[in-house]
């Protein structure tokens, strides 16, 4: 029997059946291949996501691959067996910041696959085609389903500009963290330091590129070019800034908890450094992560520790908060 996962309120979920909704003009019907768990789904389920950035009942899911069973009018029909995964935001297209490119930023308002409109925790999810990335024909669905996180981090890699023989660094050995390793390593950096607070991550951020690893406890280095953060606190945002050389660059994925304390601004100041920040990812950061991914620079398997049935949403959930080291990313498979 087809089905789907649906949290009527914070709290509350079911497993209840599922029939594909047939695509309307410019539509596209996928079969769910995987689903990933992240901190947001977590948010979404126990009800402190950000009021306005979620919508019950709702059925999650924003990390995902699949294949294209059915079109609507105007999709070419080509892309009906492609495996494919997709774009979140679902953005007007007509605003200023969406004819930059800038999606994220879409002034009509926040929607978002998974979050406010049906997610991918369901055999099937239909939506606008036109926010499908193809992967080719010989493409790991499995990893596929980790493209979502990845698409996020090559936004920051792509604001970052890291130029080969630069010195760059890595704040957080999560799932972001080690998608932002890879990233850079792609780059040809002269240096790639990883900072974390666990020292059973070094294998896996060597394995991935890194030429360094340290926990914030150790004494760090300094004067490094570019510096990424993925761990999501206030404290990994100052140790960040602190890693970088004057005039160096930094970028902030993480979204710490409501009234942390920032950056110094004197520090910023005086130190003349750059800094960006990134939610979500727009279509220019999927199109380079989905190129990275075919030329095999890109490996999200090693990163995937467990992959269970849709009726195991609640242990899914359990797991991803655990704090378990030996959790990884947890995968549901309709």
């Amino acid at each position: 029997m087809s089905s789907a996962v649906v949290i009527e309120a914070p709290g509350e979920h079911r497993l209840t059946s599922h029939e594909a909704r047939r695509p309307e003009a410019g539509e596209a019907l996928v079969r769910v291949h995987a689903v990933g768990i992240c901190g947001s789904d977590r948010e979404v389920y126990q009800g402190n996501r950000p009021e306005g950035y979620v919508r019950y009942p709702l059925t999650p899911g924003h990390e995902w691959s699949g294949t294209v069973e059915a079109v609507g009018t105007g999709v070419p029909a080509s892309l009906v067996g492609r495996k494919v995964v997709g774009e979140g935001f679902r953005n007007c297209q007509v605003c200023d910041r969406c004819h930059a490119g800038e999606t994220t930023l879409c002034t009509a308002g926040y929607e978002e696959t998974g979050f406010t409109q049906p997610g991918a925790m369901a055999t099937t999810l239909t939506l606008p085609a036109r926010l499908l990335h193809v992967l080719p024909d010989d493409a790991d669905l499995t990893a596929g389903a980790l493209l979502e996180p990845a698409a996020c981090i090559a936004a920051a890699a792509i604001k970052a500009n890291a130029l080969p023989g630069e010195r760059v660094a890595v704040v957080g050995t999560g799932t972001l963290g080690m998608f932002a390793v890879q990233f850079l390593k792609a780059g040809s950096p002269a240096e790639l330091l990883v900072v974390g607070t666990r020292d059973d991550r070094e294998a896996l951020s060597r394995q991935f590129g890194a030429t360094d690893f340290r926990t914030k406890d150790q004494e760090l280095p300094e004067d490094f070019d570019v510096v990424i953060e993925t761990a999501g606190s206030a404290s990994a945002a100052r140790t960040a800034a602190s890693l970088l050389r004057r005039g160096g660059r930094l970028v902030l994925t993480g979204i710490p908890a409501p009234g942390a304390e920032g950056l110094d601004p004197t520090d910023l100041v005086v130190r003349q450094l750059e800094v960006h920040t990134v939610f979500g990812a727009p279509p220019d950061a999927w199109a380079h992560t989905v190129r990275v991914f075919a030329a095999g620079l890109l490996d999200p398997l090693p990163l995937v520790t467990h992959e269970l049935p849709l009726a195991e949403f609640p242990r899914a959930i359990e797991l991803v908060g655990s704090g378990d080291p030996k959790v990884g990313k947890v995968l549901l498979r309709p």
